[in-house]
């Protein structure tokens, strides 16, 4: 037999359990995260692991391949100077083969406006300032673009969670970054970013078509250390079957560099 207790402790069971079942149906408060927020807050998350190293300094070797498989190589020093308020500024130096010798590439990125990149070339003695519109150009005849040779600032980038994928036994992001700029070479990027390195493992770049151009895989991390460092990317341009290669040693994070090395007026220096 039921009780008038029973009968009523059921009822309000039943008022509170619909009434829970239409406050989150019709409470704004209460919703899944976004797919874009979720993006956005990976990114963060990512770029503030990447915080503080101050200062890096580091030899590289480029190897252009062309669609026939012929090679050639190319090698360089870099630096690369953390700033307090903006995007970090680099310097990379051409030490060999001889024609390129003495080429140096120095690059400002910024967090909202067009990154200041200069080019100074040896055979002219001339530092050329190369302009936001050829972005998408080839840097030294590699498929690097100018516009993948400074840091990515979340802030040039409208981002998007995609899911959680394993590449090769490594847990990963999956996030779409859409640029924000109206003259960046693609129209979009997905990028598989490492769960430990804090880093991207893979990216795929679109063109303004929306077709796949490039794949950029990232390989041979290392921890220095609180940062893991990159030792290796292959870069594979699918639609001229070109590809280069950047292979990185002597790495030295947080060392002291002189700031005023990365001002376009020491170029020629």
């Amino acid at each position: 037999m039921t009780t008038p207790f029973a009968s009523n402790l059921t009822r309000a069971v039943l008022v509170t359990a619909l009434a829970t079942t239409v406050l989150t149906a019709t409470s704004p408060a209460v919703h899944a995260e976004s797919a874009e927020d979720k993006g956005l807050a990976i990114a963060r998350k990512v770029d503030k692991a990447n915080e503080g190293f101050a200062s890096e300094s580091s030899t590289m070797e480029m190897t252009l391949i062309n669609a026939h498989g012929d090679k050639t190589t190319r090698k360089m020093k870099s630096q690369l100077l953390e700033t307090k308020d903006d995007g970090d500024r680099s310097r990379i130096e051409f030490d060999w083969p001889a024609d390129v010798k003495g080429t140096r590439m120095l690059t400002w990125t910024h967090k909202k406006a067009d990154d200041d990149q200069w080019l100074f070339l040896p055979a002219i003695k001339r530092v050329k300032r190369i302009s936001s519109k050829n972005k998408s150009g080839s840097f030294m005849g590699s498929e690097f673009t100018y516009e993948d040779i400074g840091s990515q600032e979340i802030e040039k980038f409208k981002h998007k969670f995609l899911a959680e994928e394993a590449i090769e036994g490594r847990k990963a992001w999956k996030i779409e970054r859409i640029p924000t700029a109206s003259d960046s070479g693609y129209s979009r990027q997905v990028s598989w970013i490492d769960q430990e390195y804090n880093n991207a493992i893979k990216i795929e770049y679109y063109d303004r078509k929306g077709d796949l151009l490039k794949t950029a895989k990232f390989s041979d991390y290392k921890k220095f250390g609180k940062f893991w460092r990159l030792g290796k990317l292959d870069m594979v341009n699918h639609q001229t079957r070109k590809s280069s290669i950047l292979a990185w040693s002597g790495r030295k994070v947080g060392i002291a560099i002189n700031p005023s090395s990365f001002e376009s007026t020491e170029l020629e220096n």
